[in-house]
């Protein structure tokens, strides 16, 4: 899908009268950002209460993202074909405002379809209801994505698509808290997770969507139109190497990065004998770890910067944002009432000296995109091995949770040296990447069979190959093989 520019027939051309409206309307747009990677981190706790529940082998429960996952597979291709078979872009058509109120509709539809399902206990019908959320999410994602680059000057877009990456990261990082605290002890009374929680759980969600969908349509939010004309060309999408390669460092990549977040919370529960909202605080911790690579990784991005003031702004934002993980995993239910009790500082030391490595990850990256994914990726693998082989540690534990520190950067890399050189074939070819995103729906569910066959932890030797692979791309285009 073409990024598309301001029609004037629409806007004022004068940027300064249209300031405030950006910012209020961009305000708007980040808050939809945090919602939907609140909504898919849930998918965590819940794989937990239904492998419970209905009593799943592992496999069975991993069909959580599964049904997740490919629900963005499907909705993708069919705006793929569609958009490609009539020449025309369906969200250009209707408008991004309108696009993303009836995204938001069809995730508040999603939620509440949970309810149903509730009532009858049905694994199925849950599963369900988590294809049609998820379409929703795909759908706004295909708005707001655009949307958010084209609110202001374009010297300027990258800077707001960080940002506005940053609330996702924030939604990922607080959601597993939410929906473990909901779940497990606030509409089950503490006992264990119940159909009936999960169902409130998600009704509530549902009527967030359903409000943010009205706000979105009421809202006064710049109209824009695609008015890039498309240009002919005699290459097509397999005469770049570094799409096709960059495919399935995405598939790998989502595939990977879900795939370890969703059996954290089994392998602490099972193996390091915590109770579901305990793992669910310390899940926390993967994700607000991808928060914190990701404003490091856009700091690192701001050439213009002295490098002394780039590095102490990076270390100043890593520590913030662990200053607010450990805070808000200290949040508890007990006797029917939220109480408060932080961690042991001691208790997170292995987290503080993995940030560290985080740091100097990122000074032998240079910036620059292929050397920091590659370095990455090499450090992700040796951390899925410790947290193979370590055992039942402290560091085995806190090296799998400090994967997400590495996981940050790797979608933004992998996408922008994937794209590089295809000019006005991007559009296609970032469909096609979206599509990619279907690798969070098979890996898990491979990493499902093994622990059905081997146990839990072992069973995280399944993600390394998917690392294995995305360091296999990063040094391709380390070399300009795939460019």
């Amino acid at each position: 899908m073409a990024i598309p520019v301001l029609d004037d027939h629409n806007t004022s051309s004068n940027l300064n009268e249209q300031q405030p409206r950006y910012r209020a309307a961009f305000s708007l747009l980040v808050s939809l950002f945090f919602m939907w990677g609140f909504i898919t981190v849930v998918n965590d706790p819940l794989i937990s209460a239904f492998k419970k529940m209905f009593n799943l082998e592992a496999f069975h429960a991993s069909l959580v993202q599964s049904a997740f996952f490919g629900a963005f597979f499907v909705v993708s291709l069919i705006y793929f074909l569609w958009s490609t078979a009539t020449d025309k872009d369906p969200i250009n058509i209707i408008g991004y405002k309108n696009g993303m109120a009836l995204s938001l509709s069809v995730c508040s539809i999603g939620c509440f379809t949970f309810w149903p399902a509730a009532q009858a206990a049905s694994y199925p019908l849950f599963l369900g209801a988590l294809f049609i959320l998820a379409s929703g999410i795909t759908l706004l994602q295909i708005c707001a994505n655009p949307y958010a680059a084209i609110m202001g000057s374009p010297a300027t877009a990258s800077s707001r698509l960080n940002m506005a990456q940053g609330f996702n990261s924030l939604g990922t990082t607080v959601g597993p808290l939410v929906a473990t605290l909901l779940i497990f002890k606030v509409f089950s009374g503490g006992a264990e997770a119940t159909p009936e929680a999960i169902g409130y759980t998600y009704a509530i969600a549902g009527g967030v969507f359903l409000l943010m969908a009205i706000v979105v349509k009421l809202a006064a939010m710049p109209e824009y139109n695609n008015t890039i004309a498309t240009a002919t060309t005699t290459k097509s999408i397999k005469d770049y190497p570094q799409l096709l390669l960059g495919i399935g460092a995405i598939f790998f990549y989502v595939g990977g990065e879900v795939a370890v977040g969703s059996w954290l919370m089994p392998l602490m529960e099972d193996v390091y004998k915590m109770t579901g909202t305990e793992a669910g605080s310390y899940l926390a911790f993967y994700w607000g770890g991808a928060m914190i690579g990701r404003l490091c990784g856009a700091i690192s991005l701001q050439h213009e910067l002295p490098q002394g003031k780039k590095y102490s702004s990076m270390i100043a934002v890593s520590l913030l944002v662990f200053v607010l993980i450990y805070t808000i995993t200290g949040v508890d239910f007990e006797q029917g009432a939220f109480v408060y009790q932080s961690l042991d500082l001691s208790a997170v030391k292995w987290y503080l000296l993995f940030m560290v490595i985080n740091f100097g990850a990122f000074y032998l990256g240079k910036s620059q995109a292929a050397r920091t994914l590659s370095i990455f990726s090499v450090v992700v693998i040796l951390l899925l091995l410790v947290g193979v082989w370590g055992g039942q540690t402290e560091l085995a534990l806190w090296a799998l949770l400090s994967v997400g520190l590495f996981n940050s950067i790797m979608w933004s890399n992998i996408f922008t040296l994937a794209i590089e050189g295809l000019g006005n074939l991007t559009s296609k070819g970032s469909s096609l990447l979206i599509m990619a995103i279907v690798g969070g729906a098979f890996i898990p569910a491979i990493q499902g069979l093994m622990i059905d066959k081997v146990g839990i932890q072992t069973s995280f030797l399944v993600p390394i190959v998917c690392y294995v692979y995305i360091l296999f791309f990063g040094l391709k285009a380390q070399t300009k093989v795939v460019v």
